[in-house]
């Protein structure tokens, strides 16, 4: 059976933990996330532990955000990792994810818009004014024009941005909760089921997997029910 389009985040304590969580979860999911606090604690070492024997995909979530060339040269220093995904901020501007595309050719560079973890009165603090899908939709433009082959949004959003982008652009969903999860801090969050029917090809899952007494079968009932709910959305799991 094909690994249902999960990633699973690996936000645990220490490197042995992520491991286990990625060597339960592989045979159910198509990606592991690594991201940046798990990275910078353990470095490169990090990516072939969550790899191990599987060949899992690892999605390798730094959010870079910085001058084009000093993104240029980190996204260049992680290529040699060969992760499948990694992202950098839509906001850093065009000139920014141009670099980190030319530098990471092998790489699926994933723009992140707008993050999950902000509301509506968030982003007005910050000076972004008027609603959220505004803002994502600009950045998700910006970031394909420079040559982002995925974008990252909440499932809020996602329908908005896969009408703006069209079919080839991968769409990535984090803040994905199944009925009864928590949303902890996630402001801007949906179903899998209801994420994926929206048009998102990737959905990012932690807590409700990595939390749960045996996060293998946890892996696989949310993946088992994205896949029932995968007909009624006229698409393939």
């Amino acid at each position: 059976m094909t690994p249902a389009p999960i990633a699973v985040a690996l936000d645990a304590p220490d490197l042995e933990t992520a491991a286990r969580w990625a060597s339960l979860v592989t045979p159910h999911v198509s990606t592991v996330k690594v991201g940046l606090e798990l990275y910078l604690r353990y470095g490169p070492d990090v990516i072939a532990s969550v790899r191990g024997a599987s060949g899992v995909r690892v999605f390798l979530d730094l959010k870079l955000h910085d001058i084009p060339n000093t993104v240029a040269g980190a996204a260049r220093a992680v290529a040699r990792l060969k992760p499948a995904i990694l992202t950098v901020h839509a906001a850093g501007g065009p000139a920014m994810i141009r670099a980190a595309v030319d530098a990471a050719p092998a790489t699926q560079i994933a723009a992140v818009t707008v993050l999950t973890s902000l509301s509506e009165a968030d982003l007005e603090r910050v000076g972004i004014t008027g609603p959220s899908d505004d803002a994502v939709r600009r950045l998700a433009v910006l970031a394909v024009g420079a040559g982002a082959q995925a974008l990252v949004c909440s499932p809020r959003e996602v329908a908005v941005v896969r009408a703006e982008v069209g079919p080839d652009i991968t769409l990535i969903t984090p803040g994905v909760r199944p009925v009864g999860a928590e949303s902890q801090d996630q402001a801007r969050v949906a179903t899998p089921e209801r994420a994926f029917a929206d048009g998102a090809d990737l959905l990012v899952i932690g807590r409700p997997i990595t939390g749960a007494a045996d996060p293998g079968a946890a892996a696989a009932g949310i993946a088992a029910a994205l896949r029932r709910a995968s007909g009624t959305a006229g698409r393939t799991v």
